[in-house]
């Protein structure tokens, strides 16, 4: 079984088959018609066809492949691609479409799949199996691959010890530099990409790390101890992948040793790997912002229900509140008109402002950017910013008002109920998620609801309010 061979210098369009050029669109991203094509082919039977359309494609592209084909037919298609079906395909893979593949592939080829991984991606496929599934690839592995795997899957979910990877290369610190690297070219059994060597102490605890690029500048004879870096950044193997990712932003590593709690080296952490978790953390706390629960449109129709109607009957109970609010109003509201069509816009401009502040505190503090020593000056930044916001909208609004309705009373009245909505929802869009964070409770997930409530219920009752005192409608 065979088809058509891509050439290595995929940066030259005039060496790749005609036939792949056909596969990406002008945004390399798969075309429709290339996955229909592929997908006739894999009903059809035609194994031989499936395997000269995808055989070109970059693993990643095959995961692309996977995730848009329809969840019914993923089996069938990984199935038919035979060899093709690789470890870096089903590690490129989104973890629901990765599901599906798992379930149609048999566990002893998951299995050999998996041991062709680095741990942390082995860990990764297999964390989320069921526990019956979980155990049926895990004794096909070899002893050594699933005594580690096991011991990775020993650490809290989202922790160092899960994301870290056992393949690395240390080195004691007698040894001299013609020693390492002779060390190096002699044993096969070292993994082989790596960007730094890790000098341990005889109780295998890190005292230090050399760089390649120092290795090789160094004359043989040259003590490792003399050319290392004895500075180093230690991840605790319990430490929160979050907290890991913004050490490596802040001291700009490319990796770093994870020790356990007797400080003895366990495994590294490198940078690839963050960049995933960045990613995930971002996405995490975008998506639990807008309670719109994992976001991902490979996610089953039930969870997807499950986790949005939750948020939106949260809401619905806020917008009672401020119904009820409104109610309290209803005999001013029928003496003028004009205060039921310009109300909700002083809602809905603190709701906005209110977001605004809630997004840039939330990302303060998943950033450490926020922290106990600087809480009340960045109150009090949010609070003047927000007068100047609401200052400029009021001015605005009112002159519109008075404007359009003639009255200005009224026009007086909307530009003072804005300002103090808007300066409201600036307080409240950094205090709130800071107490949740105080409080040890996720400010991404909750805070919107308490900052909604509080902009759309009291700008109705701020602006009503101030309509019935002015002695502008009663």
């Amino acid at each position: 079984m065979g088809g058509p061979q891509l050439t290595s210098d995929i940066a030259n369009p005039t060496v790749i088959d005609p036939e792949i050029v056909e596969t990406l669109d002008e945004d390399n991203r798969l075309t429709r018609d290339y996955v229909d094509r592929v997908l006739d082919a894999v009903e059809n039977g035609n194994l031989d066809e499936v395997y000269r359309l995808v055989e070109p494609l970059h693993e990643a592209d095959i995961a692309d492949l996977l995730e848009l084909t329809p969840s019914e037919r993923r089996g069938v298609l990984a199935i038919s691609l035979g060899d093709l079906m690789s470890a870096e395909v089903l590690a490129e893979v989104n973890d629901y479409v990765r599901e599906d593949i798992i379930d149609a592939l048999p566990a002893s080829q998951v299995a050999g799949l998996a041991g062709q991984l680095d741990t942390d991606d082995a860990v990764a496929i297999i964390e989320d199996m069921e526990a019956e599934d979980q155990q049926a690839v895990l004794a096909e592995l070899d002893p050594e691959d699933r005594a580690v795997i096991e011991d990775a899957l020993s650490y809290p979910d989202e922790s160092a010890g899960r994301i870290m990877q056992r393949e690395l290369v240390a080195v004691p610190e007698h040894m001299t530099v013609g020693q390492l690297i002779d060390y190096l070219r002699d044993h096969q059994d070292l993994t082989t990409e790596f960007w730094e060597i890790f000098v341990v102490d005889p109780q295998h605890r890190p005292v230090g790390t050399c760089k390649l690029s120092w290795i090789m500048r160094s004359q043989r004879k040259v003590p490792v101890s003399e050319i290392m870096m004895h500075e180093q950044t230690l991840i605790p193997v319990d430490m929160d992948q979050e907290e890991v990712a913004l050490r490596f932003q802040k001291y700009a590593l490319i990796s770093a040793a994870v020790v356990d709690g007797s400080g003895r080296l366990v495994g590294v952490i490198t940078a690839d790997d963050i960049v995933h978790i960045v990613q995930e953390e971002a996405d995490e706390d975008i998506l639990r912002l807008s309670g719109a629960g994992e976001g991902d449109i490979n996610e089953p129709i039930s969870d997807s229900y499950k986790a949005r109607v939750r948020w939106l009957i949260a809401n619905l109970g806020t917008a009672m509140v401020a119904s009820f609010i409104i109610a309290q109003f209803g005999a001013a509201i029928e003496t003028m008109v004009a205060l039921a069509v310009l109300m909700p816009i002083v809602a809905s401009i603190g709701g906005n402002a209110g977001t605004q502040t809630l997004a840039v505190t939330v990302r303060a503090l998943a950033t450490n950017q926020l922290t106990q020593s600087n809480t009340m000056r960045s109150i009090w930044r949010e609070i003047r910013v927000a007068l100047l916001i609401g200052a400029t909208i009021a001015v605005i609004a009112g002159l519109g008002a008075g404007v359009i309705f003639g009255n200005w009373l009224l026009a007086s009245v909307i530009a003072v109920a804005i300002l103090c909505n808007i300066s409201l929802a600036g307080l409240s869009g950094v205090a709130i998620p800071v107490l949740l964070d105080r409080l040890d409770q996720d400010p991404a997930v909750s805070s919107s609801i308490f900052v909604t409530m509080i902009t759309d219920s009291m700008g109705f009752l701020i602006f009503l309010g101030l309509a019935v005192f002015s002695g502008l409608a009663g």
